[in-house]
């Protein structure tokens, strides 16, 4: 960030104002107010783990506007050094930086109520308008709380706490929004009856990735790539997501919903979406969003024929928790039919992608930790060496180890004269050596107080989105489908492999390492 050269010190006001212009154009500058940051659900563990260092990295950086306060409620019994007690860790604090935490820790309050006791939101409302600012404070309201209490919460804050005069209100609001396409459409109704679109925020912390963001400057920003996106050029598109551990111990939670609706109903049809969609009139947030939803409404509801889904079960030969299958979780229903791992073929029905299958996968416990985007190119035409070329690919690694790379066909050095697959590559580690990434909620905080809405799920593209999804969840709930066991540390069941090869991907090449994360990819992975 390029800030104005002067010879005072710009205060955070002036840094966050700067900050608006540059990202988000003049419509979005404007003078600095009073902000109140209010958790509610302070105690849990997305407030300890995420929001309160996502707030304190924004403050110890002056990118929030100067008078900002920060509001914890929960029912616990709690005070604000409790708070401070049970984030530290996650908030990597450099011993020099111990006064500005004493600072940060000073805007911050804390008070106990009920979600839905009316008379604890007037105690909080009493609370909001006694800081700085007072009724004219601008209120952002943090849902880090189970949707399960949505409802009260919202028309509490709505009924009770909302910023009277001049100051604006906007809610954060964590998935799942909805378990099916019909409970979605009733908590987006409940919302639109108390606030306007504007002022919610659905976050998907995905949105806030590094990598994700970059799709839209590396497919618009480069001549390269315009012309070969899309069928012609396009064999296939994989979008994937790996853990290597399990859900033990948060398998209650889990079972509730599985791997469909906590990961690819949400983080990977977001990348789908910026992955295909067209090219926006401009960066504005709804030119984007409008983009997104046009690819939705162009996808079909998945088939089952094109699913595949798994259960894990525990390797016998692992160490600690490796052992153990999902089903050895106590807090799961020994029957329980929930997939920890995933596997589905989508097809965007328009002209640029009619016929190229997106293939979608994901799972627990399984043998890396890995999210990316892999474009797999068509075979060269008229191909003069034989079998000897390998498909060219483009990867977008979104985590660990920020990465773009394309995988290549040159001249294998020497006397030879044969093909060799290589890299072009672009690891952010080595490439970015002194740049700090910013974390995902880092980053869509900061665009909650800029007022931007581009990195949020709209109420439309949340409908259609359910759409696609929510006949194979009736289905599989219906009829109890049973997954198919893959062990605790593999790939996953043979059987995606084989799914994955019927709609077109190309098991073959392999990427020798470089420095995209020292890592190998054989034959046969992905």
């Amino acid at each position: 960030m390029d800030m104005k050269r002067t010879t005072e010190p710009l205060t955070r006001s002036e840094v966050f104002n700067q900050l608006k212009r540059e990202l988000y154009g003049e419509h979005h500058s404007g003078h600095s107010e009073n902000n109140l940051f209010i958790i509610l659900g302070a105690s849990g563990n997305l407030a300890k783990k995420k929001i309160y260092s996502a707030l304190w990295w924004l403050f110890r950086d002056g990118l929030l506007p100067d008078n900002t306060y920060f509001v914890g409620f929960a029912r616990s019994n709690l005070t604000v050094e409790d708070i401070k007690k049970t984030c530290l860790p996650y908030m990597k604090v450099a011993d020099e930086e111990g006064d500005c935490l004493s600072s940060f820790f000073s805007k911050n309050s804390y008070l106990r109520g009920s979600y839905d006791d009316g008379s604890s939101y007037d105690k909080l409302d009493t609370h909001l308008s006694s800081l700085p600012g007072g009724v004219d404070a601008n209120r952002i309201f943090y849902l880090a709380l189970p949707p399960t209490v949505y409802h009260h919460v919202c028309a509490n804050i709505r009924k009770h706490c909302m910023s009277p005069t001049r100051g604006w209100n906007r809610l954060i609001m964590e998935k799942p929004f909805g378990r099916d396409l019909q409970s979605s459409q009733e908590l987006s109704a409940h919302l639109a009856c108390l606030f306007k679109e504007d002022q919610i925020y659905r976050i998907d912390h995905y949105l806030g990735k590094e990598m994700v963001q970059n799709l839209m400057v590396l497919r618009f920003g480069n001549r390269l790539f315009g012309p070969t996106w899309n069928r012609n050029s396009v064999s296939c598109v994989v979008l994937t997501f790996k853990e290597p551990f399990g859900t033990y111990g948060r398998g209650a939670n889990f079972d509730d919903f599985g791997i469909i609706r906590d990961v690819m109903q949400n983080h990977l049809l977001q990348m789908l979406c910026l992955a295909a969609m067209e090219k926006p009139a401009s960066t504005w947030p709804d030119d984007v969003r409008n983009e997104k939803v046009k690819v939705l409404k162009c996808i079909a509801p998945v088939d089952a024929s094109d699913v595949v889904l798994g259960q894990y079960m525990g390797d016998p030969d692992g160490e600690g928790q490796s052992k153990l299958g999902y089903l050895d979780d106590p807090t799961v229903p020994k029957d329980s039919c929930t997939p920890t791992f995933a596997t589905a073929v989508l097809y965007v029905r328009n002209e640029r992608w009619d016929g190229v299958p997106f293939i979608l996968r994901c799972g627990k416990a399984l043998n890396e930790r890995k999210a990316e985007l892999r474009l797999q190119f068509t075979d060269v035409p008229g191909n003069i060496f034989a079998t000897h070329c390998q498909r060219n690919e483009l990867v977008v690694r979104v985590q660990p180890n920020e990465a773009i790379y394309l995988k290549m066909m040159t001249k294998r050095p020497g006397v030879y004269f044969s093909p060799e697959e290589t890299e072009l590559d672009l690891t952010y580690r080595s490439r970015y050596k002194n740049v700090k990434l910013p974390d995902a909620y880092e980053r869509l905080i900061l665009d909650v107080f800029c007022g931007n809405q581009m990195h949020f799920v709209r109420s439309d593209e949340l409908r259609e989105a359910w759409r696609i999804f929510t006949p194979l969840l009736h289905q599989m709930e219906k009829k109890k489908t049973r997954p198919i066991p893959y062990k605790y540390g593999s790939r996953g069941p043979s059987e995606a492999d084989d799914l994955v090869r019927k709609v077109g991907f190309c098991y073959e090449g392999k990427y020798n390492g470089g420095s995209v994360g020292n890592t190998k990819v054989f034959p046969g992975q992905l």
